[in-house]
């Protein structure tokens, strides 16, 4: 490993274009200019600078996990959410019910969570992005980057209701007002506490009939963005029972930073291919119980060395519980999108298009350059297809066009993963399990789970009657 990395040092130094940097999961990033460029920093290595035999794995390619749904519904499943669309676990010593609800963010929220994470981060307390002086170039000195932050937010926020219901001022007032509430609520975001993903704080108001008592949370998220302030916090930590046990309520004041970890956690890797999750709100109500019968003072440390310490009991239960709430409600897989800008002669047209078809791309639009026979053709191709593109291209329209490819946007993949048909009007327009198409997301899924060594629902026997078996004749 000392080898390879001064070898990459090495190879920083003679080509000033590559650049090597350390991800948040600890990988040796190589970025390059292409794929011919890559192969080459790669050969370099090798045979120059680390001189280390290296084994190069097919391109990996990152994804996001999220659910399907109606974002315009999300108020409504939110207090819907009380009655019993909710996924519930219980820990090991049975003393924390763990009840989550997901919904879904607005896509354009959540565009403005993944693009602010840097000033996110400063906003919050934590240390400060290299890139944030690059987010700041576009704010004016005087300018606060949280009240611009907050700003986009708000009209983010304002710009999906208006799309919604435009005529109906009542109901566009009463959403802002329901989103504003909502807004005051947020607990913490999630991965890595500056991620797209949002959690709420339960509802203090729902009291619990029996002696448990609920882990409220704290908003100090939404302070430091500055939708709430100190004193609407503190009116609503005095809304708790004063009746409770107090020895339960430091409990579960001491318990809140285990809760926040779990839904890190979860938030990190979803349940799908440990992907991290994007776009989504979740509401976590974790209720604390007494001990049951008469309290002893040994059987907190009996419990631990029974079923393991209390907080990390909660933590894998929360993980649990929010994947297993994403799961419950129609996952669905997110990949990276290029815009792809492709300048080819009339001839080459159709050849052109073929590459693109094969390539699951989306035509965008296409237009003839004025004085030339060129066409400018614009298109939305995922990331995931575009190695070996441009040397497919090439081959198919024998050199004559080129492609711009440009990072633009996630984009989610309406496929179902897990679809198989049931009904007779499914089996009569895809078929039978036999002879249903290809399931794209499902291949991305299994490509991914593969990769970091999860387990993979597949045959090893795809027909076991026509199987040959090899005779040694005498």
């Amino acid at each position: 490993m000392s080898a390879l990395l001064k070898g990459l040092r090495l190879l920083n130094r003679a080509d000033p274009f590559v650049e090597v940097t350390v991800s948040a999961r600890g990988e040796h990033v190589l970025a390059a200019a292409g794929e011919v460029h890559l192969e080459r920093c790669v050969k370099d290595l090798k045979e120059r600078f680390s001189k280390v035999s290296l084994q190069v794995s097919p391109p990996l390619v990152s994804y996001k996990e999220t659910i399907e749904g109606e974002v315009s519904s999300m108020l409504e499943n939110l207090k819907a959410s009380k009655n019993s669309d909710y996924v519930e676990k219980t820990t090991p010593n049975g003393r924390c019910v763990v009840r989550v609800h997901v919904m879904k963010l607005p896509s354009s929220l959540t565009k403005v969570l993944d693009d602010s994470s840097d000033v996110l981060g400063d906003a919050i307390g934590l240390k400060s992005g290299k890139n944030l002086d690059s987010q700041r170039s576009g704010i004016l000195k005087n300018d606060n980057p949280t009240e611009v932050l907050k700003k986009r937010i708000m009209d983010a926020l304002e710009s999906e209701i208006l799309s919604k219901n435009e005529n109906d001022k009542d109901y566009v007032d009463k959403c802002k007002s329901k989103w504003l509430n909502l807004l005051r609520r947020i607990w913490a975001l999630g991965p890595r506490q500056i991620g797209p993903n949002i959690l709420f704080t339960p509802d203090i108001k729902a009291e619990s009939s029996d002696s448990s008592i609920l882990i409220h949370g704290d908003c100090h998220v939404s302070e430091r963005l500055g939708f709430a302030d100190d004193s609407s916090t503190s009116n609503t930590l005095a809304d708790i029972p004063s009746n409770v046990n107090e020895s339960l309520n430091k409990e579960a004041k001491r318990l809140e930073s285990s809760v926040i970890s779990g839904f890190q956690l979860a938030t990190a890797a979803g349940p799908l291919c440990d992907e991290p999750m994007w776009g989504l709100a979740f509401v976590i109500e974790a209720y604390i119980y007494p001990y049951l019968g008469q309290y002893n003072e040994s059987e907190p440390h009996q419990q631990s060395e029974q079923y393991g310490i209390f907080a990390g009991q909660i933590i894998t239960t929360v993980k649990d519980a929010c994947r297993a709430a994403v799961l419950q409600n129609r996952p669905r897989l997110v990949e990276a999108m290029y815009f792809c800008e492709l300048n080819t002669p009339t001839e080459y047209l159709g050849a052109m298009y073929a590459v693109l078809a094969r390539r699951r791309a989306r035509i965008l639009k296409e237009e003839m350059q004025e004085s030339s026979p060129f066409f400018t053709v614009h298109a939305y191709v995922p990331v995931s297809e575009t190695f070996g593109f441009a040397e497919e291209l090439r081959r198919g329209t024998s050199g004559a066009a080129s492609a711009l490819l440009v990072l633009s946007h996630w984009e989610e993949l309406s496929e179902d993963p897990f679809f198989v048909p049931k009904t007779e009007d499914e089996i009569e327009e895809f078929g039978d399990g036999s002879s249903v198409l290809p399931n794209t997301a499902r291949k991305l899924i299994n490509a991914v789970r593969r990769g970091k060594g999860l387990h993979v629902e597949e045959k090893i026997v795809q027909h076991g009657t026509k199987q040959r078996t090899l005779a040694r004749k005498v």
